[in-house]
C-alpha cells in the first residue's frame, strides 16, 4: 500500500492516531500509546482500540468510494484478545464486501506483531449532501 498524505480529522489528531498506509479498500493506522490512553488499572482503554479500528475501517472504505460518496459507521463488533499496557498498536483494515449502500470491513490490531484485538463492521455508503 503506498503511503499517502490525507486530511486527518481533529478528533483523530487529538487521540494521536497516525495514518501509515492507504490504498482503495485497505488502510494501516497506528497509535503510539500514552498514559492518557489507559484506564485506572493501567490497561489501554477498550474505547481507544475501538476508535483506532473505526478510523481504519472508515479510511479503507472511503478510499474505495466513488466521487461524491461518503460513509458512516452502522455498527462495529470488536473482540479483545490480550490486554495492552503500552507500545505501538498497528491496525490493518480491509474492505471484505462493498455493495451499493453498505460495506462490510475487517480490522486487526497488533502490538509487536501479536494480535490483540479484531473488529468487523458495517458502514453505510451514501452521497454527500451539499448545503
Amino acid at each position: 500500500m503506498p503511503s499517502t498524505t490525507r486530511a486527518i480529522s481533529q478528533f483523530t489528531q487529538h487521540v494521536g492516531i497516525e495514518l501509515i498506509e492507504h490504498a482503495p479498500g485497505r488502510s494501516r493506522w497506528a497509535l503510539d500509546l500514552q498514559p492518557v490512553h489507559t484506564n485506572t488499572h493501567g490497561v489501554v482503554h477498550g474505547g481507544v482500540l475501538f476508535t483506532l479500528a473505526d478510523t481504519a475501517m472508515g479510511s479503507a472504505l472511503f478510499g474505495a468510494l466513488q466521487p461524491g460518496q461518503i460513509c458512516a459507521t452502522i455498527n462495529i463488533k470488536i473482540n479483545y484478545f490480550k490486554p495492552v499496557f503500552g507500545g505501538r498498536v498497528v491496525c490493518d483494515s480491509v474492505v471484505l464486501n462493498q455493495g451499493k449502500n453498505v460495506a462490510h470491513l475487517d480490522a486487526s490490531m497488533f502490538v509487536d506483531d501479536v494480535l490483540v484485538a479484531k473488529a468487523n463492521g458495517d458502514f453505510a455508503i451514501f452521497m454527500r449532501k451539499t448545503p
